[in-house]
């Protein structure tokens, strides 16, 4: 029987696999639970019997060497981060993978119900409700607009774009891509337009913030290309928020001309007193975008199928793979609110 070693945190294994998945895994597997005590013992000790890992722990050379049997690591963080080497896990064949393609249309989702929101301001209307202050009919759409014939900028364009992207079609046909991972040809394959950040700062009337954070993206979206953005335009943070300079941002919506909206903060919880809680030209989500049970089951569900696929002497089909020329530049920094 394959041996899986349980190391899912900050996730819980009740909450990645349903009752009856989580049953078919004990059966067919045998589960090993790591300490919470000491876990770079517990690796140094265990490994070894380990056919597979269900986490994202600290791997180095000195604990993989010892990985006789280890054929794949599958993070169910979901975002890859610097924790193990990499060109050792490659030279000896260990798949790592990362269960991230759950969430792509749940976030996809909420990114559309964003996107409307702003545009149409109906979280503002419904606010001066409670307030009692409401506007009716044109006084209240001033600063409103359609989504129809927008040119819409896609800053990455991995899962969440692909899944965004067909929901946002009925609108419009104008979609421009920054994505320098990307070849040209791909992404025009894709129905969308390769363009700088700058052309889509520019020209672009809702811009979707979807890409990771690398070594060298960090605040790479700051005041220089937000001061590009023309009046009402919609800014959507869906990634990691370090792709953002936050103290920018804030600048620029004192000066009240753009929308935005983030899931996504340099510090969760945000802290109480953060100066981005007063801004009135922001719609709130506190990283709760993807955050369905149906979605954490999914990733369950994907991770189980690739595991049968595995024993089979199959590579897996449904879990993203971690490819060595550019997993090794990215900066996710873990979650710790699911």
């Amino acid at each position: 029987m394959k041996k899986i070693i349980i190391d899912p945190f900050p996730r819980k294994m009740d909450l990645i696999f349903s009752k009856e998945k989580l049953q078919k895994l004990k059966k067919k597997f045998q589960l090993i639970y790591v300490t919470k005590r000491d876990k770079d013992l517990f690796y140094e000790q265990n490994i070894s019997k380990a056919d597979f890992i269900i986490g994202q722990p600290y791997l180095p050379i000195s604990i993989l060497k010892k990985a006789k049997n280890l054929k794949a690591i599958f993070n169910v963080e979901s975002n890859f981060m610097d924790n193990m080497d990499y060109d050792y896990c490659f030279k000896n064949n260990i798949y790592v993978l990362s269960t991230a393609p759950v969430f792509a249309q749940s976030v996809a989702e909420i990114a559309v119900g964003l996107t409307i929101s702003l545009k149409r301001d109906i979280h503002k209307s419904h606010l001066d409700f409670f307030q009692k202050k409401e506007k009716y009919g044109l006084e209240s759409n001033l600063r409103s607009s359609l989504l129809l014939d927008n040119k819409i900028g896609f800053i990455g364009f991995g899962d969440l774009a692909k899944s965004l992207k067909p929901m946002l079609m009925p609108y419009t046909s104008n979609f421009k891509v920054y994505d320098p991972w990307l070849p040209n040809k791909l992404i025009e394959a894709n129905g969308c337009k390769s363009a700088s950040l700058k052309e889509i700062f520019k020209d672009c009337e809702v811009v979707y913030v979807l890409a990771t954070i690398t070594t060298k993206n960090k605040s790479m979206i700051d005041k220089k290309l937000l001061k590009l953005m023309k009046k009402d335009t919609c800014l959507l943070i869906l990634s990691r928020a370090s792709v953002i300079n936050f103290q920018d941002l804030n600048e620029i919506l004192n000066k009240d001309k753009i929308k935005v909206a983030t899931d996504v903060f340099p510090q969760e919880p945000v802290p109480k007193n953060d100066p981005i809680r007063k801004q009135k030209n922001i719609l709130f989500s506190a990283h709760r975008a993807g955050a369905l049970e149906s979605v954490f089951f999914e990733m369950g569900d994907i991770v189980y199928e690739d595991l049968l696929l595995m024993t089979k002497g199959l590579p897996p089909r449904l879990c993203r793979r971690a490819e060595l020329e550019t997993v090794k530049n990215l900066r996710s920094k873990p979650v710790d609110i699911n």
